[in-house]
């Protein structure tokens, strides 16, 4: 982990972290042409996913172990550090091994033997939102995290579900302002998975800002139309491009700075 980002566990109200990837590891090519748009874009963190919970087990499901290997290459090559989702504690090994910071995924936000394992871990944790869960519950899934001496969790919000189909989930900015106000916790946002809409993800991102959010995630990739999950909500390299312009010059506005690797 890089000092910089040590040091925005200890200030994160003055940083914005900016965590972009694609959704699912799918080949050497397209994650080091990603990992490069990611880090000549000023973003902090290269997310990439190596193992995948799908709702149908005929889905991607990642490239699991084959996917390490690319994922030290990106690193080396980039220098960035690396984030992805853990779906079984049996992977913490190799985690510890390749992998900075650990993501917790909706799904597994209730699985505290999981929760409990990464309490123990000197690794920084993203605990994303359950579809379904209150805010209590949410923050009770973080003291899990907290139970075992691990002080460096952030919160992700990613949408709950709701009764409109229009978007995938209905994005709780509210949560994110009412944590920032009534907890000490780091927030951040996910408007990819929130909306499930390129078109709408950057506007989510850019509202996250002004709500309070101390970073965002995004999934890009460079042909979102080929991908192999969750495509219609990946940013093209050009509108990513396009929006850490935006956050930038949008971040003086709420006294932040962007944390760079």
């Amino acid at each position: 982990m890089t000092v910089k980002l040590t040091e925005y566990f200890q200030d994160a109200k003055q940083q914005f972290l900016v965590v972009a990837g694609p959704c699912s590891i799918e080949s050497r090519e397209q994650l080091l042409d990603t990992a490069k748009v990611v880090a000549d874009s000023g973003a902090t963190l290269l997310r990439g996913g190596i193992y995948k919970l799908r709702t149908s087990p005929d889905s991607f499901q990642g490239l699991g172990e084959d996917a390490y290997l690319l994922v030290k290459e990106a690193k080396e090559q980039l220098g960035l550090p690396f984030i992805a989702e853990i779906t079984d504690p049996r992977q913490i090994p190799l985690f510890q091994d390749y992998v900075d910071v650990i993501q917790v995924g909706s799904r597994n936000m209730y699985n505290y033997a999981l929760l409990k394992e990464l309490s123990e871990l000197d690794l920084p944790v993203v605990l994303k939102r359950g579809f379904s869960a209150t805010l209590d519950e949410w923050i009770k899934a973080a003291d899990y995290l907290r139970s075992g001496g691990n002080d460096k969790v952030i919160l992700c919000e990613r949408g709950i579900r709701g009764f409109d189909n229009k978007t995938r989930n209905v994005l709780d900015l509210a949560s994110v302002s009412y944590l920032k106000k009534y907890s000490d916790h780091i927030v951040m946002v996910d408007p990819s998975h929130a909306t499930g809409d390129s078109n709408l993800v950057a506007d989510m991102a850019k509202a996250a800002i002004f709500a309070g959010a101390d970073g965002i995630m995004v999934e890009i990739h460079p042909n979102p139309e080929q991908a192999l999950s969750d495509g219609p909500q990946a940013l093209t390299f050009q509108a990513y491009e396009k929006l850490m312009q935006e956050i930038k010059t949008l971040l003086p506005y709420v006294q932040k700075e962007l944390v760079r690797s």
